[in-house]
């Protein structure tokens, strides 16, 4: 008896010239990749979640259509897994220095991987061209490992995207929902951000300044969301003059501009924390260049931890990431993958830890 055709199937596309990926098997056949994964590569022990006839025989029915054949690589690969988990950094050279804000990230890897038994080989951008890399399968080199981490705030999305549809297990930390298949572990910068705001509300600030890098990573989007979000709630303005994108070479964050805002009545600055710490130094200098104090003239906060260079000056109100805990979580998640058993599966979004500071105060008295 032909197995029943589910609801929202597409057909098999003809005229294509690239290889099926089980991504597509699994598409087709209404499954998780993971699925199409034990029906096509079967543990040889007969280990793994039990698959029923029905969805066993529609992933091969979608397999046939689509024409896929299994790549031989990947498969001798996953029959030959060796406990290494890969760690790929988009960076020129992998962060050592215990200053480096990727550092607890990576304690928390080892620490976790070393629990579960696996050891880590670790991957740099330098030869593959860094993260913006054209060269085709220039990520290709992490298949020497079972499966590979990656981390960093811009990433290859094609590279990533080929990887999984291949069946390679692939955990991004830091949010990526936009990145189809990818698995990923994050922070969340929405609740936190939102909290910061809310501490600055209570104080009795209600003119308040988002400055952001002028990006679109994920990390920037969702602090902004709990920016706004928390101004919304405090019933204030939260339209576009709320935010500000430093680095825009049209905008520079000067001390004119700083000044400005606070004779219109801003009392209270916001800045994201990213790898460079640029929001933060420039709203650093152009409080400075103003000659305004802090917090009597205007407030500070920082969503994250100030560079590892500024480390004796007062440490800001905000919030801690918990790195540690997100690199461990990214491990385990990896390592579900690995063993088949992760697919769809995601760790919840571990809280950042809200940090009072002596850069917040009550904003200054109204000026006549």
């Amino acid at each position: 008896m032909a197995p029943k055709k589910r609801p929202g199937r597409t057909p098999a596309p003809t005229g294509r010239t690239s290889r099926p990926r089980q991504a597509e098997v699994a598409r087709l056949a209404g499954v998780s990749q993971a699925t199409v994964s034990l029906v096509l590569s079967p543990k040889p022990d007969g280990k793994g979640p039990l698959i029923s006839e029905e969805t066993r025989q529609r992933v091969l029915e979608a397999a046939r259509s689509l024409g896929y054949v299994p790549d031989p690589a990947a498969r001798r690969l996953a029959a030959a897994r060796n406990n290494l988990l890969g760690v790929f950094s988009f960076t020129a050279t992998f962060p050592t220095d215990v200053r480096h804000s990727y550092y607890p990230f990576l304690v928390g890897v080892e620490c976790e991987a070393a629990a579960l038994g696996y050891d880590l080989v670790l991957f740099t951008g330098s030869s593959s061209g860094g993260a913006g890399a054209a060269v085709p399968d220039a990520l290709g080199r992490v298949r020497l490992a079972d499966g590979c981490l990656f981390m960093g705030r811009h990433t290859p999305r094609a590279e990533l995207k080929r990887l999984v549809e291949d069946g390679f297990p692939v955990v991004h930390l830091g949010r990526r929902e936009e990145l189809e298949g990818v698995a990923w572990v994050g922070a969340d910068y929405v609740h936190a951000t939102r909290e910061v705001v809310g501490h600055l509300t209570q104080l009795g600030h209600r003119r308040i300044v988002l400055v952001r890098e002028d990006d679109d990573a994920p990390a920037s989007a969702d602090r902004q969301h709990g920016f706004l979000e928390g101004l919304e709630v405090a019933g204030l303005p939260a339209g576009p003059a709320a935010v500000f994108r430093s680095g825009d070479p049209e905008r520079d964050l000067t001390a004119e501009r700083l000044r400005s805002w606070a004779d219109e009545g801003v009392t209270a600055f916001v800045a994201e924390e990213t790898d460079t710490g640029a929001a933060w130094r420039s709203l650093l200098s152009a409080v400075r260049g103003a000659g305004l104090d802090c917090p009597v003239d205007v407030s500070l906060a920082l969503l994250g931890s100030p560079p590892s260079d500024l480390a004796s000056e007062p440490v800001p109100t905000g919030f801690d990431i918990p790195r540690p805990e997100l690199g461990a979580a990214a491990v385990r998640l990896l390592a579900s993958l690995v063993a088949g058993e992760g697919e769809g599966a995601r760790e919840p979004l571990v809280s950042c830890v809200f940090r009072p500071g002596p850069t917040t105060g009550p904003p200054p008295p109204a000026r006549p």
